[in-house]
């Protein structure tokens, strides 16, 4: 359990990185993405990994995942352009709730009381930090509100993430966390390769790129599939809500976003239904 709570730390960082960047989704993706296939290309030739890549039927499988996780990546990058750091990552969340619903068909996991009371309760925090009805988000919709289209982002990206943690689950007890994170990693960049345009002002983002490439695609991966071993998909997700905290707690160190009581209220919600499934 341990491995996928610093990989949501470091996860909960990337936010900051996007935001600073000021470079576009496609190519920040892509470049993190080149990096650390460059990375793990050479820990796989160097622990003897090659005949553990897949074949060629399970590499099929293999660019399912890469286009799913593409899309994950690509509306929560947008939804960290788009709108708040807290948004973002709140949107992005729903992914317990897909997870609650599939688990149990495709994994046989038993869903506990503790586990729905945990979802309902993470939810409901969620909603508290959001502060929006349903009918003021509709409204900004139609209005083509910027802000609004950043938060469907992130809701897209929480279904696409639900979905990930359920195969991730299957896939983490036959393939090694190495191979796994670089051909997500290749898969992603072929698919995005033709559509990439250099910026002219790249070099500014060297940094971004470097740090995204090595921490955020290539540490964190392999942290989280490595837990995924030996934690529940339920739990994974329910675990996973301690990044919108981090993240907005950064969000305010970093890039002085505002914090109200109803996101503290929220968040000591989602810590405690990351405190019972722990326990």
């Amino acid at each position: 359990m341990s491995f996928i709570l610093i990989a949501i730390f470091l996860w909960s960082s990337l936010g900051i990185f996007i935001r600073l960047s000021q470079m576009p989704v496609q190519f920040l993706i892509f470049v993190s993405c080149i990096i650390s296939s460059l990375i793990l290309s050479f820990f796989i030739i160097k622990c003897n990994l090659l005949e553990k890549l897949p074949s060629f039927k399970q590499l099929l499988f293999f660019i399912l995942i890469g286009a799913i996780s593409l899309v994950n990546s690509f509306t929560f990058f947008y939804a960290y352009q788009n709108t708040t750091i807290a948004n973002a990552v709140l949107t992005h969340y729903t992914a317990p709730v897909v997870v609650a619903v599939f688990a149990p068909l495709f994994l046989k996991e038993k869903l506990s009381m503790r586990i729905i009371t945990a979802i309902i309760l993470s939810t409901a925090g969620l909603w508290i930090m959001l502060d929006m009805s349903p009918k003021v988000f509709f409204s900004l919709l139609f209005e083509g509100d910027k802000n609004t289209y950043g938060i469907i982002a992130g809701l897209i990206s929480g279904i696409a993430y639900g979905m990930l943690i359920i195969i991730f689950r299957f896939i983490s007890q036959k393939f090694h966390p190495l191979v796994i994170t670089f051909i997500q990693n290749i898969v992603i960049a072929s698919i995005l390769s033709p559509f990439i345009e250099v910026p002219n002002n790249y070099a500014t983002a060297i940094w971004a790129f470097l740090v995204m490439g090595v921490v955020h695609s290539t540490i964190a991966p392999i942290l989280y599939f490595r837990g995924m071993r030996e934690v529940s998909a339920n739990r994974s997700a329910i675990l996973g809500y301690l990044e919108p905290v981090c993240a907005i707690i950064l969000g305010v160190i970093f890039l002085q976003e505002a914090i109200t009581l109803k996101i503290l209220l929220g968040g000591c919600m989602i810590l405690f239904s990351g405190y019972l499934t722990i326990k």
